[in-house]
């Protein structure tokens, strides 16, 4: 029993060479469980060896929390996940139990323009702005990740840690810089804190919170999600009238509104009625939009150091969208909500019948053409999937709440054909569209900033000192 719970020892403490290895053929999952695995076997081994005691009580309380995490899960197979049904421990409230914003951290002058340093390190990419609160971006600074992660085929969380909190300092200097700005001349503090990779989350989070309590700033615990809805409304149309809290503003729609959220890791439909105060009438059960977008790119060995979403879309500009059967997802069900697991499948298994049709080793080896028309395929079959269940939330929106405005935001809204399509189908039915320029569809700091402006603007501000990150960080439920 010794011998062979040293064995299984020494095999877990090289594990982490193997995961290096496992990391470059996306086959971290499944390394992690099987390592976990033993772990688990050469601790009860190890622990039967003596007797019965020892780590035996931990697994048994661990093995229990496992199992009612299990069934806590089975009761939302089919549903849409990230959407609040009383399973999370935390969820995304600015507003208190009353209903009223509160200002816990206090207001800067409101009565005339101000400003606001943004943060953001919610995955892969180090962000900072200063926005002032007419929308206008003073200064901003963007440092990429596409370099390190170009070699592993996605993001590696720890990597990113690293390299957020190599960059945090210089990049918040250069948006200062570039505004002509120092700290001290800034109005207000926002950082992202959720949801996304909690260790990169973290970076940000405590530089922001350091420099806010240091320099006795107004600080926001900015939702990413609620950030990306937010930058479609920077810009002008809509007139804001001054009060006696106030400035004059403009935004480029007015509350309630239709969002359509596309992202890494998100796709969801909502009604949006206010800040902090989000409906979700549709979303994702199991993989996002840009989820299908990069596990694809990888597929056709495309590079996704820049994100699989882009490389896809210029490969499939050169292919024919209608070459490679596949099917549109969820056909059968009458809802909102998104699938793209099964297309995700699907378009492995029309890859490798094209290998065996052209005698190929591997799907990487397919011609340019093949792999074009498979990539322009699954782009416009992901987009037909979109599109219908978006027909069915404008109806909905139109019948129960008279909107007729739609944002398209996130990552994934940068793909010029989504945006393309997207538009036809409000143009035909009368609706106003409004997406952000491509390169704020994307995570950078303004979004981070531009959300704080909105939240400060309705009196709502968060503690520093006490502010946390959140890797899941749902919308609740607003009665």
């Amino acid at each position: 029993m010794r011998a062979l719970a040293s064995i299984l020892t020494m095999l877990a403490l090289s594990s982490s060479k193997t995961m290096a290895f496992c990391a470059r053929h996306s086959l971290r999952n499944n390394c992690f469980w099987s390592f976990n695995r033993i772990y688990m076997s050469s601790s009860i081994t190890s622990e039967a060896s003596q007797g019965g005691k020892g780590p035996n009580t931990h697994n048994k309380n661990k093995e229990k929390r496992y199992q009612a995490a299990r069934e806590k899960r089975r009761k939302f197979i089919g549903m849409a996940k990230a959407v609040d049904r009383g399973q999370f421990a935390v969820t995304y409230k600015p507003r208190s139990d009353s209903g009223k914003f509160q200002s816990r951290s206090g207001l800067p002058d409101r009565t005339k323009l101000f400003t606001v340093l943004g943060v953001e390190s919610s995955c892969d990419d180090t962000g900072a702005a200063v926005v002032r609160s007419d929308g206008k971006i003073l200064g901003e600074s963007l440092a990429s990740q596409q370099e390190i992660h170009e070699e592993w085929g996605g993001v590696v969380p720890g990597l990113a840690r690293d390299a957020h909190a190599s960059k945090i300092d210089s990049v918040i200097q250069e948006a200062l810089d570039k505004s002509d700005m120092t700290i001290d001349d800034v109005d207000a503090i926002g950082v992202t804190v959720g949801p996304g990779l909690e260790i990169c989350l973290r970076v940000g989070c405590d530089a922001a919170k350091d420099l806010a309590v240091k320099y006795n700033k107004p600080f926001v615990g900015v939702h990413h999600l609620e950030a990306h809805i937010l930058m479609a409304r920077i810009g002008e149309g809509v007139n804001i009238s001054a009060t006696s809290q106030t400035h004059e503003s403009t935004r480029t729609m007015d509350f309630p509104f239709l969002a359509l959220l596309v992202s890494g890791g998100h796709c969801q439909l909502m009604k949006c009625y206010g800040i902090g105060n989000y409906s979700i009438i549709g979303g994702t059960m199991d993989d996002s939009l840009g989820e299908a977008f990069d596990k694809t790119a990888r597929l056709l060995g495309l590079p996704v150091g820049g994100g699989g979403g882009p490389a896809v879309e210029q490969l499939a500009k050169q292919g024919d969208p209608d070459s490679v059967e596949l099917p549109i997802p969820l056909q059968r069900r009458k809802d909102c909500d998104f699938s793209y697991a099964g297309l995700k499948t699907a378009v492995r298994m029309a890859a490798d019948r094209i290998r065996i049709e052209r005698g190929m080793e591997a799907i990487n080896d397919l011609p340019f053409d093949d792999k074009a028309n498979i990539a322009a395929s699954f782009q416009n079959v992901a987009i037909k999937h979109i599109e219908q269940r978006l027909k069915r939330a404008m109806k909905l929106c139109e019948d129960e709440d008279n909107i007729k405005t739609l944002a398209v935001v996130g990552g994934v809204a940068a793909n010029q054909e989504l945006r393309s399509r997207l538009d036809s189908i409000c143009q035909e039915n009368e609706w106003i569209m409004h997406v952000p320029p491509p390169r704020l569809c994307t995570d950078q700091g303004a979004m981070s900033a531009w959300a704080s402006v909105e939240r400060i603007m309705v009196g709502s501000t968060d503690v520093a000192e006490i502010q946390e990150v959140y890797a899941r960080y749902p919308f609740s439920v607003v009665s």
